[in-house]
């Protein structure tokens, strides 16, 4: 089963139309946020990427909020919006979480939440799922130029105990396009020009 992973194309057009070309050749899209920039430029922004014709899972960044991404998406039925939910689309289960975990330094237009807060909307239990989060687990793919670790710790407990089939994420620039694993669980860090994932059926 072949993916397309994207994150962090904060208003880019030309990234855009790039995700939507490497679409065509894929049975799924998972876009982890940050679609927008400052709570600007969503809705262009996702009428671009409407042009992706295969089931597309998204989750609010920390630039946009679940309410805004809904109503960017309303009326387009293959864009499925996840934060807190799970869905299961042509027979795969998939978990989002949205927002800056934990809460990040950049002021009142960031979506963010507490760990704790996360924690509460992230799923239980052991059935195989995708989870998507635009966050990335504590200590893989969340080092800032600086080396410190900014990944979210309820994440990484969730990866732990959960052990989804695979994590894509985001937020973190420095590491975008980039994958790594947890445990033999595979980690992206999808970034604005997209990653193509197999994974086995």
């Amino acid at each position: 089963m072949k993916f397309l992973l994207f994150s962090d194309v904060h208003c880019d057009a030309s990234a855009c139309e790039h995700i939507v070309e490497s679409a065509r050749h894929v049975d799924f899209a998972i876009g982890a946020g940050d679609f927008g920039l400052f709570r600007k430029g969503l809705k262009n922004t996702i009428a671009g990427l409407s042009a992706i014709k295969v089931p597309t899972i998204v989750v609010p960044g920390n630039h946009e909020s679940r309410a805004e991404l809904l109503q960017a998406c309303d009326g387009l039925g293959h864009l499925h919006v996840l934060h807190g939910s799970s869905a299961r689309i042509d027979g795969v289960m998939f978990h989002g979480l949205g927002g800056g975990v934990p809460l990040t330094p950049f002021g009142p237009w960031s979506v963010d939440h507490s760990e704790d807060e996360a924690a509460a909307l992230l799923p239980r239990g052991d059935d195989d799922l995708v989870l998507v989060t635009h966050s990335p687990p504590f200590g893989c793919l969340d080092a800032l130029s600086t080396g410190a670790h900014v990944g979210s710790r309820a994440v990484r407990s969730c990866v732990d105990e959960s052990r989804p089939l695979f994590v894509v994420c985001g937020h973190i620039h420095e590491h975008a396009g980039e994958q790594s694993e947890i445990d033999g669980i595979p980690v992206i860090n999808a970034g604005p020009r997209g990653v193509s994932f197999e994974y086995p059926d």
